[in-house]
């Protein structure tokens, strides 16, 4: 059923419109509809235009409201819309339905259900990983975040104290949290365990050492990955899938040894009772305790061996002959066994010519500039060494490749550079599992390059460190927040194809107005883009309506 316009040409050349109420009907004989006409409204120029209206007001009751509002808009009822404000809209509602795609707005529900809270603790979680994200702030800040700059759904405004609170409250849950939001993001994205790449960083404090509190045990001075050795800082542990995705993190006090941290965390994976899984590791965690660890409850590894560590059978893995077997470009792989029993060990050597050349190159011209210092220093023998000649011999690129002879004077250590060139390109790999071709052995270790990623997107894009947390509960919040924002950045990464930076970027062109008028408010979106339109469906979540939110006046 429609209204549809007729016209007739008068005599003398003017035109008369009619405004008629019809619908079609099929006709048999003529073999197509014909309009049949159920009440005319007589001519345009002369309809009762409240009549109208009134006929679509009776027809809006029984539509949506986004249907109500586009009808009383097609009649003009809408012109008087005024424009109050306008909200990022894009990338928390991404976000959000990730979230709820992902099931963890009803497992912290759950989590929570027991404790009667007043005010929404998922929501409150929910934005705080949602700020970290999007615009990572201070939980001060972010009260203005919510209530002026981003629309997030159930929850127009947030305090600070508020936001205190679900931290603590989030901490009580860490355990079980972690638990089944491994389930719920395995099951989705249909995970695969078998290997799973561990690595640690650190993230420090703009706090003193002298200023720290006496007692403190967590905010500890250590070796410092991000080069800032004279502040307090903790480390942190990421588990990630082959796919990059973090499905756990751990956090320690500052000083602690990569050593001293494997045997917590594969006890706490076998707990959640992976199967048959390869742990993957770097060079730092190599140990031969850390390694019968990794063996327990049927589990295997892939780690880094350090070349140059003095180990006897290390010695001998590197010195062994034989040619390598080219399986990619740049890539050639050498397997290696040493002893036999229980003292048997199996190797992997890959080289990567490409590399070897680089290094070579780099080496050449760092001794050309070595050689151009000893020329400078005017050394004479048998005299008291001046300091550039002492800072020579302490830096840590010119120094080993010097030698001093007898009578004082330095030179360049030939065979230093020999011993150097037999390491170009290489890296030597440890499996304990035999069932591994030697290509599969060196492209699993090569991937642990996934948990650098998460840690540069941790730090970088997540803006994690510095810290300014004091409480050890606050900070162990805080990185479990930053966690599981990065679990959804890289989960839509892994969908689009594209880093987080470039999608979050496209999302937040998508706003959100707020218009008033005499019959209400409503909240509608910005024209979705065909590039915004791809990002949604890649990663699998409706993208917003066209009218988010529509409140008519009683």
């Amino acid at each position: 059923m429609y209204i549809r316009r007729v016209t007739r040409k008068n005599k003398d050349g003017s035109v008369t419109a009619y405004l008629q109420l019809a619908h079609n009907e099929w006709d048999p004989k003529a073999k197509y509809a014909k309009a049949k006409v159920i009440y005319s409204f007589g001519r345009e120029d002369e309809v009762d235009r409240a009549v109208l209206e009134r006929l679509a007001k009776s027809i809006s009751r029984f539509l949506s409201p986004e249907q109500a509002f586009e009808a009383r808009e097609a009649i003009g009822e809408a012109a008087d819309f005024l424009f109050q404000s306008c909200k990022r809209l894009g990338g928390v509602w991404m976000l959000h339905r990730l979230w709820n795609k992902l099931g963890m707005d009803r497992i912290l529900q759950k989590l929570f259900a027991s404790r009667h809270h007043q005010i929404d603790i998922e929501r409150l979680i929910f934005a705080m990983v949602a700020n970290r994200a999007l615009a990572p702030s201070s939980k001060l800040a972010m009260e203005d975040w919510v209530r002026e700059e981003v629309y997030i759904p159930g929850l127009p405004q947030a305090a600070s104290h508020q936001l205190y609170r679900a931290m603590d409250e989030l901490l009580d849950v860490q355990s079980e949290l972690e638990y089944q939001v491994y389930g719920a993001v395995s099951d989705l994205l249909n995970l695969e365990v078998d290997l799973l790449y561990f690595d640690t960083t650190s993230s420090y404090f703009e706090v003193d050492p002298s200023e720290a509190p006496e007692g403190e045990t967590l905010r500890k001075q250590g070796f410092s990955k991000d080069k800032r050795p004279d502040l307090l800082q903790v480390v942190i542990g990421l588990a990630v899938t082959r796919e990059g995705i973090p499905i756990r993190c751990w956090v320690w006090p500052g000083n602690t040894m990569d050593m001293t941290v494997v045997e917590q965390v594969k006890k706490d994976l076998i707990g959640w009772k992976l199967g048959r899984v390869i742990s993957v590791m770097d060079r730092g965690f190599s140990s031969e305790e850390n390694l019968r660890t990794l063996q327990r409850a049927g589990g295997h590894y892939i780690v880094g061996e350090k070349m140059r560590s003095g180990k006897a059978a290390t010695e001998e893995a590197m010195s062994r002959k034989g040619r390598y077997q080219q399986v990619r470009e740049n890539l050639h792989v050498k397997e290696i066994i040493v002893g036999d029993g229980e003292a048997r060990k199996r190797y992997v050597l890959v080289y990567n010519p490409k590399e070897a050349e680089r290094q070579r190159e780099e080496r050449k011209k760092l001794l050309e500039k070595l050689q151009t210092e000893l020329d400078g220093l005017k050394q004479l023998p048998h005299e008291t060494h001046s300091k550039a000649a002492c800072r020579l011999r302490s830096h840590p690129s010119y120094g080993k490749y010097l030698r001093q002879l007898k009578d004082g004077t330095l030179r360049i250590n030939k065979q230093a550079i020999r011993d150097a060139e037999k390491y170009d390109g290489k890296y030597l790999i440890r499996t304990s599992d035999d069932t591994l071709s030697p290509e599969d052995v060196a492209l699993g270790y090569k991937q642990l390059i996934e948990v650098e990623d998460a840690f540069r997107t941790l730090k970088s894009t997540l803006e994690l460190r510095p810290m300014y947390h004091r409480l050890e509960d606050r900070i162990r919040a805080h990185i479990l927040l930053s966690w599981l924002a990065l679990l959804l950045v890289r989960i839509v990464e892994v969908h689009t194809g594209e880093s987080w930076r470039k999608v979050r970027d496209e999302l937040q062109r998508l706003s959100l107005g707020h218009f008033s008028s005499k019959n209400g408010d409503l909240c509608q979106c910005t024209e979705i883009t065909a590039k915004q339109r791809q990002i949604f469906v890649a990663v699998g979540v409706e993208p917003p309506p066209r009218f988010l939110e529509i409140q008519p006046k009683s």
